[in-house]
């Protein structure tokens, strides 16, 4: 793998960038692996790399049905925080947000993280109640956050409105450390890594089924051919119960899309991210000017990965209040992403019944944010069959009433 620095960029400017070799390769499957992971999206990726580089399991292949990082992980709105209440939660994520600070140097590919910080605003005397009670948890967490008062707010947001005739901004829980970064670079970062570790990205390769004998995962079927393995990961964000019933379980989840949309370029405004749970909506300012804007899930299962105007004037109607400004802005693009929803808002990361195979899912509205700190604890759990972080995101949690209910931190998502 070619080393990526200042000087390799002058030198390849000076000759044209007639040198540069490819992110990574595009071979042909081979047939038996020591890991497949299914689903080359950031999870999967994150998952792969700190299978090589922690535990020496290089001969992996990555297995995607479409184009790499082209599913969720192209698809969200880039927030990194780790200000969960339960104490979980907030393990992993905060593992996650470490990882983020020095991702860009480890994979030797700029991720373009910015710690520019997230604010959730308390519109409501419950949300004051809530947010107070996970600024206390988190201190006990070691998870740094704090309760900011309306007039800090306005000092971190000056283009926010605080005092909106339906919602007004009576404060809110601000994690300085959070932030932003780009999307497709981590899944792009991980890769190369991956690829330069040996492992085989295969694209346009979709799972048709899940081979087993005697209790235990042997291999896969996909459109190019069959594909033995020791181990097997399922990581396939809104798609995961399909992959599932392949391998002869169920999951207690639900598949919805979750929509967003930018503006056009606007000169800077706002320099962090600010979340407003109570009118479901939340918006931050990309490196480019574009205001990018969300809220919540559709209130119906579907596998759609394309917008709708109900879901722009909803979300939009309601930052309007908040954010004047954002009332003169023209929409350049809309998408949606396909989430699998849990019922507890917290994700699956779990050994199955199948032997030998893992699944990550349920990661809902949040699985941006958490991809170092999943793919770590993944990786962990499938070379060890351990993992201090995955330990409490059993599937079996469900039929022992064993939640990690954060619904208040999550259900609103990002």
């Amino acid at each position: 793998m070619k080393h990526y620095s200042a000087f390799a960029v002058a030198r390849e400017a000076l000759r044209y960038h007639t040198g540069w070799e490819r992110a990574w390769r595009s071979p042909e499957p081979k047939k038996k692996y020591d890991v497949i992971i299914v689903g080359a999206g950031g999870h999967g990726l994150a998952t792969a790399y700190y299978l090589g580089k922690n535990y020496g399991i290089q001969n992996v292949a990555i297995i995607e049905k479409g184009w790499l990082g082209g599913g969720n992980t192209g698809r969200n709105t880039t927030i990194i925080r780790s200000n969960y209440l339960q104490d979980p939660s907030a393990a992993l994520y905060e593992k996650a947000r470490g990882l983020y600070e020095d991702l860009s140097q480890d994979l030797n590919y700029n991720i373009m993280f910015s710690p520019r910080g997230v604010i959730m605003l308390a519109q409501t005397q419950h949300e004051i109640r809530g947010y107070q009670r996970t600024a206390h948890a988190n201190a006990l967490q070691g998870v740094k956050t704090e309760w900011i008062t309306p007039e800090r707010v306005k000092e971190l947001v000056p283009i926010i409105n605080l005092d909106g005739p339906r919602y007004p901004v009576l404060g809110g829980l601000w994690q300085e450390r959070g932030g932003t970064a780009r999307h497709d670079a981590v899944a792009w970062g991980y890769a190369r890594a991956c690829s330069a570790m040996g492992m085989d990205i295969i694209q346009k390769c979709e799972v048709t089924g899940v081979r087993s004998d005697n209790g235990r995962v042997v291999g896969v079927d996909t459109t190019k051919g069959a594909i033995d393995c020791d181990k097997l990961g399922i990581v396939v964000a809104g798609h995961s119960g399909q992959l599932a019933e392949m391998a002869g379980f169920r999951l207690p989840l639900e598949a919805v899309a979750l929509q967003a949309l930018v503006s056009e370029p606007i000169k800077p405004c706002m320099d962090v991210v600010v979340m407003a749970n109570t009118v479901h909506g939340y918006m931050s300012q990309s490196d480019k000017g574009e205001m990018v804007i969300g809220g919540g899930t559709d209130g119906f299962n579907n596998f759609t990965q394309r917008g709708s105007f109900h879901h722009i004037e909803e979300t939009v109607r309601a930052l309007v209040e908040t954010f004047p400004m954002i009332s003169r802005l023209k929409m350049l693009r809309q998408w949606g992403g396909i989430v699998d929803m849990t019922g507890d808002r917290s994700p699956i990361l779990s050994k199955t019944p199948l032997q030998g195979c893992f699944i990550n899912a349920g990661w809902g509205t949040g699985g941006f944010k958490a991809i170092p700190g999943s793919g770590w604890g993944m990786a962990q759990l499938m070379a060890t069959g351990h993992s201090p972080l995955t330990e409490a995101f059993t599937m079996d949690r469900f039929k022992e009433g064993r939640f990690i209910d954060e619904s208040v931190a999550a259900g609103v998502a990002h």
